[in-house]
């Protein structure tokens, strides 16, 4: 062979060789997109958990279970309610923080997420870092309720009850660092009151305390405390939201009862894994949403007390940041502690 031919036939080769190497690069890269998008259009192809960190009966439990019926329509796979109380909701959380980020595992939180990491000196994960929002999903007032054989018919009775009993009164709340929690540090730093704190493993151990008399109040969310009040088993006194419930439309605000300051509300939002896909995230807060939208889970959140939100992402994200800052402020100022 002619040098001439031997070099027009290197080239040829070398051409080659380069367009076939060309074209499995373009076929990896098509594959791989390929393989996402099925991906993506797969997901869920399996149960979905989704972690109440506290037990059951409480207000964030009554949410879970209604919200997880919605949603495994909307997914087309089971959503698995768990239960896992304890820690001052440290534990569920943080089952949550480490779970693997692929979509398969979400939290219902509430604003605990904003205040344990000023009530705890040291966690284990951070929810700020570890955890990414949903939706923010409801919003609940909290009610001021005391046992009917204490001797007080309005805030201002209480007030004055507590500052002539200090360390007398004890109050419960589902968890450390709960709106029922930090409502009684707030109660104590503007009144001068010593309200004691007994923390509980979720909302309906409390509340059958408190209608045994072994606690003496509370500032409990609505929806879990509604029946008893109607009942007749809880004596309600103001509502702690900046102002009335539309469930207990004849209940002063306690600012309106005369306790200049005090306001709290708590409120309940789905988050991830730190990580998890943004298609999943996008997925589910559709998905949510929709739910909340559905005339019978509308009716019955709104009977229970639930103001109804479905935020995006990033104006949940907004919120948790607003009410850790808010919080961290509260929590320094009344000396309040993780028990």
């Amino acid at each position: 062979m002619r040098p001439s031919s031997r070099m027009s036939f290197r080239h040829t080769l070398s051409s080659g060789l380069v367009a076939i190497a060309r074209l499995t690069l373009l076929s990896a890269a098509l594959f791989g997109v390929a393989a996402q998008q099925a991906q993506a259009q797969a997901y869920p192809n399996r149960a979905v958990r989704l972690v109440v960190p506290a037990a059951a009966g409480g207000t964030i439990d009554i949410l879970a279970r209604m919200l997880s019926v919605r949603l495994a329509e909307g997914l087309g796979q089971p959503v698995v309610v768990e239960n896992r109380p304890g820690g001052g909701t440290n534990i569920g959380m943080e089952a949550v923080a480490r779970a693997a980020p692929d979509g398969y595992t979400f939290l219902l939180g509430g604003v605990t997420i904003a205040t344990n990491p000023s009530l705890y000196a040291k966690l284990s994960f951070d929810p700020g870092k570890d955890l990414v929002p949903v939706s923010h999903l409801v919003s609940s007032g909290n009610v001021l309720v005391v046992n009917p054989e204490l001797p007080v018919k309005s805030v201002k009775e209480l007030i004055d009850y507590a500052r002539a009993h200090p360390g007398e009164l004890n109050y419960g709340s589902p968890a450390t660092g709960s709106t029922p929690h930090l409502a009684g540090e707030l109660f104590n730093a503007l009144t001068g009151a010593k309200l004691v704190h007994v923390p509980y493993k979720g909302a309906a151990l409390g509340l059958n305390d408190l209608i045994a008399g072994r606690l003496q109040l509370s500032f409990d969310n609505i929806p879990p405390a509604i029946a008893h009040i109607k009942g007749g088993k809880l004596r309600a006194l103001a509502v702690t939201s900046g102002k009335r419930s539309a469930m207990l439309p004849e209940l002063p605000t306690v600012i309106e009862a005369g306790l200049a300051g005090f306001e709290v509300s708590a409120w309940f939002g789905l988050l991830a894994p730190a990580g998890t896909p943004r298609e999943v995230i996008a997925r589910v807060h559709a998905e949510s949403v929709k739910a909340l939208q559905t005339a019978e889970l509308r009716d019955r959140l709104t009977q229970l007390g639930f103001e109804l939100v479905g935020s995006t992402p990033e104006a949940f994200g907004t919120l948790i940041r607003s009410e850790t800052v808010r919080w961290a402020k509260i929590i320094r100022e009344s000396g309040a502690k993780a028990d």
